[in-house]
């Protein structure tokens, strides 16, 4: 076998892909060996060139990060302002919706006065009240009852509804000079004339003396009162304004409650309606 012949066969055997694979396994070992040696040399050109070499690396990986980073940043700025855009129709959507019910609200007072002047009916409900302080809390497992600063030289009349927030919460019963008594419509002495919407459904809710709950009672039989439903003044007594919400439906084993809207214990200040 001659030289070119040796060449030949030595080729063949480096182009194999197995070999190929081995050759450039080892090439890297000792490319590798030869850059951990280059640390031993900390003076002179080796250290100067191995220097000069990592800021050369650096400097490149830095570059070549640069358009990288600027599609990272494009790509998360254009992700904000898409998000942004479609927040913004959102929130002109919930806008619209808000004016929209603001203007079939005022539809549907405007009608109800209309329909309320075609039947002739006096409105029940007065904007005149006064916000009055809780002055004694007389409380019992059975009675419940307060007693509040205004009395009738301030215009409060016995009947006048009590409200604690926007919900109902008793009645006054006993007027002094400058302080009047409210008998809350958990006890057991409250009656009070309700209707439960949305089916429209009367009744009258009694007090048990809980804190959470009232009684329901003369219900008709074939009703349609579920859990959750919204319960009313009815205004049938003709003292009480209609429609203050006093609270929901819940059911415990069959029997349906009302369960109050107000926190009886942390009521500290009440509004109550007049005539003048």
């Amino acid at each position: 076998m001659g030289r070119d012949d040796l060449v030949i066969s030595a080729r063949s055997i480096f182009l194999k892909k197995g070999n190929r694979q081995k050759f450039s396994l080892l090439t890297l070992i000792i490319v590798s060996i030869i850059v951990l040696s280059l640390n031993y040399f900390k003076t002179g050109p080796i250290n100067q060139f191995r220097s000069v070499a990592k800021d050369a690396v650096f400097k490149t990986s830095y570059i070549i990060s640069l358009p990288f980073l600027t599609l990272k940043n494009a790509y998360h700025g254009v992700s904000d302002l898409l998000k942004i855009h479609e927040e913004n129709k959102q929130l002109k959507i919930i806008d619209l919706n808000i004016e929209e019910l603001k203007l079939e609200n005022q539809f549907l007072r405007e009608e109800n006065l209309r329909l309320n002047e075609l039947i002739d009916e006096k409105s029940l409900f007065s904007g005149n009240y006064h916000v009055t302080k809780i002055l004694l809390d007389q409380e019992s497992p059975y009675l419940r009852s307060i007693v509040i600063n205004k009395g009738f030289k301030h215009d409060i009349k016995i009947g006048s509804a009590v409200r604690s927030g926007p919900y109902f919460i008793g009645k006054v019963v006993g007027v002094n000079y400058l302080t009047s008594r409210v008998l809350l419509i958990n006890d057991l002495n409250s009656k009070i004339p309700i209707i439960i919407e949305p089916n429209g459904t009367s009744a009258i809710v009694s007090g048990n003396g809980s804190k959470f709950n009232g009684d329901i009672e003369y219900l008709p039989e074939k009703n349609q009162v579920e859990e959750g439903h919204i319960v009313y003044t009815s205004g049938a007594d003709g003292i009480i304004s209609s429609g203050i919400p006093i609270g929901k439906i819940t059911i415990i084993n069959t029997k349906k409650f009302v369960k109050f809207f107000a926190d009886f214990d942390q009521i500290k200040y009440v509004k109550v309606y007049f005539k003048k």
